[in-house]
């Protein structure tokens, strides 16, 4: 019987170590963070506590990971995919205190948090008193953007069309006679 060759060998189990470092095909992946853009929105992913990442499988059988400055973005983002009722589809979102990922679907949200998109949603692991759970959180993003939609929306939709973000900013109030601007020439 003939012994393996140490170089063949050697070779065989750095490929091996190799195919074992990439992405795991599930859970989060790290972010490039003040680098990356989100998916819906393109700003860039600053705020450690408050991002988000939707993993989707791929007809390949592997998956594909979009990286979100908010939950709200990512969720509404997902609204509009096929993927959303996929049950390989994961969604991640930072512990609000920790940064860590946790899995979005079994988080608790908070309220009142201070975020990129103004979603103002912090989650964490644990219960909380008033928190919201995943369809509550949903359904609180969906308001929010059905009440101020100026969200990323001009990114897609034409600006002149109805219902644009544009249109439902409230045009500023006159400025009063008396404090119009005047030439300091006269």
């Amino acid at each position: 019987m003939r012994k393996p060759h140490p170089v063949g060998l050697v070779i065989v189990l750095t490929l091996m170590l190799a195919a074992c470092g990439g992405d795991p095909g599930q859970g989060p992946v790290e972010v490039k963070w003040d680098r990356d853009a989100c998916e819906r929105c393109r700003m860039v992913l600053s705020d450690r506590l408050h991002s988000a990442q939707v993993r989707v499988p791929t007809p390949d059988g592997r998956s594909r990971v979009y990286r979100f400055d908010d939950i709200g973005c990512a969720l509404i983002w997902l609204e509009e995919r096929a993927e959303r009722d996929d049950p390989g589809t994961e969604i991640w979102v930072n512990d609000w205190r920790t940064g860590d990922w946790i899995d979005a679907r079994t988080a608790t949200y908070l309220r009142g948090q201070v975020t990129p998109m103004e979603y103002g949603l912090g989650a964490q692991p644990e219960p909380a008193p008033d928190g919201l759970d995943f369809a509550q959180a949903k359904a609180h993003i969906f308001d929010v953007e059905a009440r101020f939609n100026v969200h990323g929306g001009h990114l897609d939709a034409d600006t002149a069309s109805p219902g644009a973000a544009s249109d439902q900013i409230p045009p500023a109030d006159p400025i009063p006679a008396t404090e119009q601007p005047h030439d300091h020439a006269d």
